[in-house]
């Protein structure tokens, strides 16, 4: 993109905050941006304990904050989720992950229980950074959501004119 995502601006609102607001829609009281406070859109932010290794560590530093309870994790680059969206993820049977399904599964769109913690900090000071990968290793449940809820915007070009 040539600029952080987190704060690009989409009808008036950084995506960041985007995302924040479609959480909170879902009942969801606290949301917290893993790394720098400046990328946060006012936020409260909590550090990436390993910057620059990938949403795996981010994932884990999620865990630690919320402990001992459940995070939804959602990429800041998610401008069109929505409560409705959220809220599946949310009501999702118990497992280790619950994790949204469009056409394919998007890891960084999930509900993480407190029970994969550990196994994911093995596999991640085992040297694994893919969040695809550790999921092999856990009990996973695939929730479908609506496609448009989980457009990624990666390029200038996915950003609406």
């Amino acid at each position: 993109m040539g600029r952080d995502k987190a704060l690009i601006e989409i009808d008036g609102l950084p995506m960041a905050r985007r995302v924040a607001a479609a959480m909170r829609a879902a009942g969801i009281e606290r949301v917290v941006a893993v790394g720098p406070a400046d990328l946060a859109s006012g936020l409260e932010a909590v550090p990436d304990e390993h910057p620059g290794e990938g949403p795996l560590g981010g994932i884990l530093r999620a865990l630690e904050v919320a402990a001992p309870g459940s995070v939804l994790v959602a990429a800041c680059d998610l401008p069109w989720l929505d409560a409705e969206s959220v809220s599946a993820l949310l009501d999702a049977a118990p497992c280790d992950v619950a994790v949204g399904r469009t056409g394919r599964i998007e890891p960084l769109f999930a509900r993480w229980s407190p029970s994969c913690a550990a196994t994911l900090q093995t596999l991640f000071d085992g040297g694994e950074r893919a969040v695809h990968r550790a999921l092999a290793s856990l009990s996973v449940i695939e929730v479908g959501i609506r496609d448009e809820a989980l457009i990624n915007v990666n390029m200038p070009e996915d950003l609406p004119s």
